[in-house]
């Protein structure tokens, strides 16, 4: 029986979210599988993905063919690359402690890229979120004075009219006397 380790979709309409499954090539993708191995959620920033990483380097080595996106999930999560180191040790040429410690510092490596990455969304987020902030006072400032300059007009012009109105005034006295 071929097998294969896939995504089966879950989630809503516009949200999906997946499970990362080994099943028979001939099943339909969202159909029976013989084991349920993690998941996958695109939705997140990274993305977010869980793995039982023991069972999932026990199908991989025993011919479970990852799909294209699953292999891609398994490479990035290192299956694949201890498969590879695993392959090494079977024709000899590393020891399993020499691959033991090249997967540490791999594992090691890729970590530190993902909290890099994950810091560099929040300093972007903290940065857009200030700016927001800013820009919001300025509208804020700008409205306020848009408002007081619509206020301040009516009552100089106010003043004009009454200027005249006591000229006119001052006006109509010189001329009764």
């Amino acid at each position: 029986m071929a097998t294969k380790i896939r995504l089966q979709r879950h989630g809503k309409k516009g949200k999906p979210f997946y499970y990362i499954v080994v099943a028979d090539a001939r099943a339909p993708r969202d159909g029976r599988f013989i084991e349920r191995v993690g998941s996958y959620n695109p939705n997140t920033n990274p993305a977010t993905i869980d793995i039982n990483f023991d069972k999932t380097l026990e199908w991989v080595n025993n011919g479970a063919q990852p799909t294209d996106t699953c292999r891609a999930i398994l490479s990035y999560k290192g299956v694949l690359y201890k498969k590879h180191l695993q392959g090494g040790v079977k024709k000899g040429a590393l020891t399993q402690e020499q691959a033991e410690t090249k997967f540490a510092e791999w594992l090691d490596q890729k970590d530190s890229k993902i909290t890099g990455k994950k810091s560099n969304l929040n300093a972007a987020k903290d940065e857009a979120r200030k700016l927001a902030l800013i820009a919001e006072a300025k509208k804020k400032d700008d409205k306020a004075a848009a408002i007081a300059a619509k206020n301040a007009p009516v009552a100089e012009e106010a003043e004009e009219t009454e200027a005249p109105a006591e000229e006119a005034a001052a006006d109509t006295a010189e001329s009764a006397e």
